[in-house]
């Protein structure tokens, strides 16, 4: 029986400009494990306020991002499946292995439709989301359970639901740390302050039970312990804040202001909750953030890429993909 891989990520627009963008937030804000308030008042500020006012802003900030072959985060999302193929292959392990975007394209459907055709009848399906949570792990299962509700011969599945600790991911995320402050001249410093930040979510989630905090804390908390750290050398952050509603705390944006305007000398920030870096990563904390932290005063601010294509990271995740396999292959 032909087994698959089908890495998801939550999804970009085809390009950086106002039309797509809309196309893509407005799937993306629809989703209601996204936005959980009543349908008919959300819709109303959707397509009212929010897609005509952030459509054309979002665009902008792309377009400041936007690579030679297509979005960050299509582009990187790509080629980690591609390179997980590539080892994969090479340890022997006679499975497939695709990709598709929760939201935009490809979609779930779409690379499920091609797994099913290409006779792919075990299907392990890997969130690109360290931490779980249900705005975005469950809601791309969610979309898996709504293609199967129109399959016929549905496929056997597995699930990845998080791998907050996984050794593999810790060691690469440090590995990446290092390496970039080594060559930045930061880890000389024994004064310079490491920022983690994480995608936040709404507090009102975790109170119903979502345990994507706890899970960024478990991640937080490994990392600097496999880097060394004491409790003030590092921080994490929630990012990403959207809406009037109290989202997980520290805010990053705040945190940066904060030491900013202690002229702090050194900081380096990177986001571990992030495997490919994207528009969340490379404007909001790399532009953004940046001019946030100097304006306030601050000195040397040092991101952090993403795992991207870190060959340490396409091993994490051929051991995940193998563990969560077994009996399959």
């Amino acid at each position: 029986m032909k087994s698959a891989v089908l890495l998801v990520n939550l999804g970009t627009p085809d390009a950086p400009t106002a039309p797509a963008v809309r196309r893509y937030l407005k799937e993306f804000l629809s989703d209601p494990r996204v936005v959980e308030i009543p349908r008919v008042v959300w819709w109303l500020i959707l397509n009212g306020i929010i897609l005509p006012v952030r459509s054309s802003r979002s665009a902008a900030k792309y377009a400041q991002v936007w690579m030679k072959e297509g979005s960050p985060l299509k582009v990187w999302t790509e080629r980690q499946a591609l390179l997980l193929r590539g080892l994969s292959g090479m340890r022997g392990r006679d499975y497939a292995v695709d990709w598709a975007m929760r939201y935009g394209n490809p979609s779930i459907a779409s690379v499920l439709d091609r797994l099913h055709d290409a006779g792919c009848e075990r299907i392990l399906v890997l969130p690109l989301y360290p931490q779980y949570s249900a705005t975005t792990t469950a809601s791309s299962f969610d979309a898996v359970n709504a293609w199967c509700a129109k399959t016929r011969n549905v496929p056997e599945f597995r699930f990845v639901k998080q791998y907050a600790d996984d050794a593999g991911y810790i060691d690469a995320l440090a590995a990446r740390i290092v390496a970039t402050r080594l060559r930045d001249g930061t880890a000389a410093d024994p004064k310079a302050k490491l920022v983690m930040s994480f995608h936040g979510i709404p507090v009102r989630s975790v109170r119903q039970g979502d345990p994507y905090q706890a899970q960024c804390l478990v991640t937080a908390e490994r990392l600097a312990a496999r880097l060394g750290l004491t409790n003030e050398q590092w921080v994490a952050t929630f990012q990403s804040r959207f809406g009037k509603a109290e989202w997980l705390r520290p805010y990053t944006v705040e945190v940066l202001r904060e030491l900013g305007g202690t002229k702090l000398a050194t900081l380096s920030i990177c986001c571990p909750g992030f495997p490919a870096d994207c528009l969340e990563t490379l404007e909001e904390i790399g532009m953004e953030g940046r001019a946030e932290f100097v304006d306030a005063g601050g000195g040397g601010f040092h991101y952090i890429p993403c795992l991207d294509d870190d060959p340490r990271w396409i091993e994490a995740l051929a051991g995940i993909a193998e563990r969560n396999m077994a009996g399959w292959t």
